[in-house]
This record gives structure tokens, C-alpha cells and sequence, in this order.
């Protein structure tokens, strides 16, 4: 995949409620929950997804945080040009509950972090919001749940 740009959606799963330390948004208090995390790579997507997969890490995005807690069970991509990671994750903000200024201290966007307790809605809703931005949903990456994580 080498320096392929793009946006992504990283499927996540926090299996218990916790409080956790988010750098400058300080303590957040995250509902056990399906979550819809939008972001973005312009500078290469596999290098930074491959960041967000692994364990041992600098605590650098609000993502980095969330991600020591939970588990990413499956990365959608959308490889383009363009930034569309506002645009998909204003698609959610309408449907779904957030957590505010989470991922979005560079734009306008009020999140991009969105949650729910029914995993299957959040998925088709990421599918839709991801075809009607113009994009087939790409699976990059899936948590076989008796393997643990690979990519």
C-alpha cells in the first residue's frame, strides 16, 4: 500500500465502561459501546493504521488513549486524494452519540468519535456514509476473534 492517502473509519469495541485520561480533554467517561472513530492519512495510510493497531506506543492523538482500552475490530478505507473523514463523520453525527471535540481539534467538526450500544446499526450506517461519500467500503482490516489481531 506504500504512501496511498485517504481517510479510514476504525470499528472499535470497548467491552466495560471506563474513565479514561484523553490528553487535553482530560478525563472522559466511555459507555461500554460499539464505536465509529474518523480519521484521516495523507501522508500514508499503512503506516498510520499499522500505528493504530499496535499495543506499545507514544500517547500522542485522542485515538492513541481510547485505543489502550478497547479493541479495533475492523479499519474501512477510503484511499483518495481528498480529506473525507469530516464529511463521514458528520454522516454519523445526526444517528449516533459522541464524544465531543474527540479527534476534531483540527476542523469544525463537533466529533469523530461515535457510539452505540447496536453494533450492527453503526456498521451499516459506516457502510452507507462511506458509499455515499463516493466510496466502496474497503476493508483493510479484521479482528478474527480467535486469532487476536493481525493485518
Amino acid at each position: 500500500m506504500g504512501k496511498v492517502k485517504g481517510s479510514y473509519i476504525l470499528l472499535i469495541e470497548l467491552i466495560a465502561k471506563k474513565d479514561i485520561f484523553v490528553g487535553k480533554l482530560g478525563y472522559v467517561s466511555f459507555p461500554k459501546a460499539s464505536y465509529a472513530y474518523v480519521g484521516s492519512a495523507m501522508n500514508g495510510l499503512r503506516t498510520r493504521l499499522a500505528r493504530h493497531l499496535r499495543r506499545e506506543k507514544k500517547l500522542h492523538w485522542h485515538i492513541d488513549y481510547l485505543l489502550k482500552e478497547a479493541e479495533v475490530e475492523e479499519i474501512i478505507l477510503c484511499q483518495g486524494e481528498e480529506r473525507v473523514e469530516c464529511s463521514l463523520a458528520q454522516a454519523l453525527a445526526g444517528e449516533f452519540q459522541f464524544v465531543p471535540g474527540f479527534g476534531s481539534s483540527d476542523c469544525k467538526c463537533l466529533s469523530h468519535l461515535y457510539f452505540t450500544s447496536e453494533e450492527d446499526r453503526l456498521k451499516a450506517r459506516v457502510a452507507e456514509s462511506v458509499k455515499q461519500a463516493g466510496f466502496t467500503p474497503e476493508i483493510f482490516f479484521r479482528r478474527s476473534r480467535e486469532h487476536g489481531r493481525k493485518i
